[in-house]
């Protein structure tokens, strides 16, 4: 098989039913830059440093995606270099009124955790630590 045609991801897109709200939980709650604005179509790009997300406005009445019956994101899943991120974060949805799935959990017995929100559109945002400090 020869080597792979991609090298990673450079963005990703989010439809979203309250933008200013989803850009405000990335920007302001994790900690993140507001990349620019695209007012024709109304979007907002945002970035850790490592990745770009851009969130789109949807029209009033979009349906909110199911993940169970629905093809499409189910989830974005972030990476954390620390296991003290987690709990920083956990605390940070606590303060701010975010949906939380479930708290930080290990995965499988560990030493991996994970913890799963939703943004203020609904789409799920995973926060995961491999196990291994970075």
């Amino acid at each position: 098989m020869s080597a792979p045609l991609t090298h990673g991801v450079h963005h990703v897109g989010l439809a979203v039913s309250n933008l200013e709200g989803s850009a405000d939980f990335f920007t302001r709650v994790l900690g993140w830059q507001e990349v620019k604005r695209r007012e024709d179509y109304p979007a907002i790009f945002v970035s850790d440093g490592c990745i770009m997300v851009t969130l789109w406005a949807t029209e009033e009445g979009a349906s909110p995606f199911d993940r169970r019956k629905n093809v499409g994101l189910h989830h974005l899943a972030l990476h954390m270099q620390r296991r003290a991120e987690l709990t920083v974060i956990h605390q940070r949805l606590v303060d701010n009124g975010i949906r939380i799935e479930f708290a930080p959990t290990e995965l499988n017995g560990g030493p991996a955790m994970h913890m799963m929100c939703y943004d203020p559109s609904g789409i799920r945002i995973e926060f995961y630590w491999t196990g291994i400090e970075s």
